[in-house]
């Protein structure tokens, strides 16, 4: 695919963004549905700099037409100009290009549209909801905000609710407390238990950050929840939906 990547390459382009060619370097299966694929970043962090939560755009050939989804990067290194993504995978063209990646493959990206904001004040707890296909984003929040207690919520597909099966989440136990979820009701599970868990919480905290990163349809209502419901401030608060559940 060139770099024209139709309408939305072209959108992208006015408002600055930068294209890339990523190499991949290697592979491996976490776990049978979770794949972590390594890659030189083609100049890119020289020239963007990096900020925890920073992901790009990936264009895929989707029949002929271009077809972008957006990654966190996982370990991302400046000086050796290097990081990895993280693909929960499923039905979907980008999936497909995950599982069968090797070492030489390229692939085109995007950067525009990133960035992360620190709260200030520091918090003194967060609070995070969280799914496989922002893990790799929840894993950089973490990492930033090192040495800060935090509650996740974490989605899961229901085969583990009583764990994460073997996802790699760089959580701490004794700074950490994981509260796995099975996936109900195309969501609606995970809005519940968060709604009744999290009021008590935070009326406990002075100055609580909740961060929200799950498919979109329970990104938007627990956002509107925690700003409107709760009262929580909007540099509180930081939202924004993964995926679309199909």
């Amino acid at each position: 695919m060139g770099q024209g990547h139709g309408w939305e390459g072209a959108v992208l382009r006015l408002l600055g963004a930068k294209n890339f060619t990523f190499t991949v370097t290697g592979a491996e299966d976490v776990t049978p549905r979770y794949r972590r694929v390594r890659l030189t970043d083609g100049g890119m962090l020289a020239a963007t700099g990096v900020h925890p939560t920073m992901w790009v755009r990936l264009w895929f050939d989707n029949a002929g037409r271009p077809h972008q989804r957006a990654y966190t990067l996982v370990d991302p290194d400046p000086a050796a100009g290097t990081f990895s993504l993280e693909f929960a995978l499923h039905e979907g063209r980008a999936s497909d290009w995950a599982r069968t990646a090797k070492p030489g493959d390229t692939i085109e990206a995007t950067v525009q549209g990133t960035g992360f904001t620190a709260p200030r004040p520091a918090p003194s707890h967060v609070f995070a909801v969280a799914d496989p296909a922002s893990l790799p984003a929840l894993n950089s929040l973490l990492d930033a905000m090192d040495g800060t207690p935090a509650t996740i919520w974490f989605e899961t597909d229901g085969s583990s609710p009583a764990g994460l099966g073997g996802l790699p989440a760089r959580t701490v136990p004794s700074l950490h407390e994981v509260r796995a979820v099975p996936r109900l009701d195309g969501g609606a599970g995970l809005v519940a238990r968060v709604k009744d868990d999290l009021p008590g919480l935070l009326a406990e905290q002075p100055e609580p950050y909740v961060w929200i990163a799950c498919d979109t349809a329970t990104t938007r209502s627990l956002s509107a929840y925690v700003r409107k419901e709760l009262a929580l401030p909007k540099q509180r608060v930081n939202a924004l939906g993964y995926w679309r559940a199909a």
